[in-house]
C-alpha cells in the first residue's frame, strides 16, 4: 500500500532523522523506499519476537531442568552452584552469580526465578566450567535434539555461540534497532535449531507457525 504525502512527510521525523537516515542510505535517498524498508523492519522484527520467545522458553527450561539434576529443585539457592557460576571481571560486565543471588532475595519459587533471569544467564550456564558439573551427563537427555556425531564440550560450545547471537538479535528488536541488513533466514534457523535441540516437535510446530520466511520474500 502506497505512502499518503503526508506519512511520506510527517513519518521520518516521527521515526527521527539519524534514525531513519540508515534506511535512506540503503534505498538511495528516496523517502518513500526507505519507508517501505522501514516498514518491513517493522514486521519482521514482531515476526521474529514468537520464535524468540518460544526458543528461550525451551532453552531456559532446559538448562534449569539440567541444573536442577544436579543442584536439586531449590538450586537458586545452592551455594555450590552460585560459587560454579562464572565470575566475569569488570562492573561493567554481566555477572550470573550476582543477578541469580539478586533475584533469589526477592523471589519465593524457583518457578519465579526462571521466569525472570536474564537470556544472558542462561547462555552462561552453557561454558566450559559446567561440563563436568551438568553438561557431561545431562546434556543429551535435557537437549535430545542436539546433533549426534559431536561431543559434549562441541554441543556445549555451539549452544553458548549461537545463544550469544540469538540474545543480541532479541536486544536489537528490543531496542528498535535496524536488523534488515542480517541473514534473517539464518537467524531463524538457528533460533529453530536450539527449540529443536529441546523439542523436534516444538520446532516443527514453529516451522508451522512462523510467518518470518515469508516475510523475508517481501523485503523492499
Amino acid at each position: 500500500m502506497p505512502f499518503s504525502p503526508a506519512e511520506i512527510q510527517d513519518l521520518p521525523v516521527v521515526i527521527s532523522a539519524p534514525r531513519f537516515a540508515t534506511y535512506l542510505q540503503a534505498m538511495g535517498n528516496d523517502r518513500e523506499k526507505a519507508l517501505a524498508l522501514y516498514e518491513w523492519n517493522l514486521d519482521v522484527s514482531s515476526a521474529l519476537i514468537i520464535p524468540l520467545q518460544v526458543c528461550e522458553v525451551a532453552v531456559r527450561n532446559g538448562i534449569a531442568e539440567a541444573i536442577e539434576h544436579v543442584h536439586g529443585a531449590n538450586w537458586p539457592w545452592n551455594n555450590g552452584f552460585i560459587r560454579s557460576l562464572p565470575r566475569p571481571k569488570g562492573r561493567a560486565r554481566y555477572n550470573p552469580a550476582i543477578d541469580l543471588q539478586a533475584r533469589a532475595a526477592i523471589l519465593p519459587t524457583t518457578g519465579k526465578i526462571i521466569a525472570e533471569l536474564k537470556f544472558a544467564f542462561w547462555e552462561n550456564i552453557f561454558t566450559a566450567g559446567q561440563d563436568s558439573r551438568i553438561w557431561n551427563t545431562h546434556l543429551r537427555n535435557c537437549f535430545p535434539g542436539a546433533p549426534s556425531g559431536q561431543t559434549i564440550p562441541q554441543l556445549r560450545a555451539a549452544a553458548y555461540a549461537d545463544l550469544q547471537i540469538i540474545r543480541r538479535l532479541r536486544n536489537r528488536i528490543a531496542h528498535h534497532e535496524p536488523i534488515f541488513t542480517r541473514n534473517i533466514a539464518d537467524d531463524y534457523q538457528r533460533i529453530h535449531d536450539m527449540i529443536a535441540w529441546r523439542s523436534q516437535v516444538a520446532a516443527a510446530w514453529m516451522d508451522r507457525k512462523q510467518t518470518v520466511l515469508t516475510l523475508l520474500a517481501m523485503k523492499p
